[in-house]
């Protein structure tokens, strides 16, 4: 996955995944008015100042975690979604959510990791919280955080369709993920790929 590794590529991950978890948050809040949806510790009591976008540059800034945690955290976001439909992505639960998908994906993922009291520092909010969203997250996805290879390049091979498609023409030539694997529509799927879901597709 030396794609991933490229300075160059990297931030135009994290300002597609933060231009899609927008999306994904604005329509949530327009349906959260006529739809019945579950208040969870992730949800803030007002929408955090911060922009979604400049919330994951800082999350990519110092956590200093592998460039594949952020896609692994992504497909965690996106189990969660579906195992929790009463739960959607919103903009009072988005910042949170971000924060602890990334942490339980270094730690899933990477040798070596800073602690929770560290990633509560980057996140704005304090470790006891942070234990708490991770537990509560964890338990959300029913403790299922094994990616498949498969399941991996599926994701990636969303994003790099998307990203293509956000470029302009006199930029398709710049460094792509180039994983040479199907594309997918979607983003939400299920393990074996064979249907296509849409909480976090808008």
């Amino acid at each position: 996955m030396a794609e991933l590794e490229s300075p160059e590529v990297m931030p135009k991950v994290i300002n597609f995944l933060s231009c899609l978890l927008h999306r994904v948050a604005e329509s949530n809040d327009t349906t959260s008015r006529l739809d019945t949806q579950r208040i969870s510790v992730f949800h803030g009591l007002t929408r955090p100042t911060i922009s979604i976008q400049s919330y994951l540059e800082r999350i990519f800034k110092y956590a200093n975690c592998s460039p594949s945690c952020f896609i692994v955290a992504y497909v965690y976001l996106d189990r969660f979604t579906q195992k929790q439909p009463l739960l959607p992505i919103n903009s009072f639960n988005v910042h949170r959510l971000l924060i602890t998908s990334v942490l339980v994906s270094a730690k899933f993922m990477d040798d070596m990791y800073y602690n929770n009291a560290y990633y509560a520092k980057v996140g704005g909010i304090s470790t006891t919280e942070m234990n708490l969203l991770e537990v509560d997250f964890l338990f959300g996805l029913g403790f299922q955080l094994n990616v498949t290879p498969n399941t991996f390049y599926t994701y990636c091979s969303y994003l790099q369709r998307e990203m293509l498609l956000l470029q302009s023409p006199l930029h398709l030539e710049e460094p792509t993920l180039n994983l040479e694997r199907p594309i997918k529509l979607h983003c939400c799927f299920n393990e074996d790929d064979s249907t296509h879901q849409k909480q976090l597709a808008v």
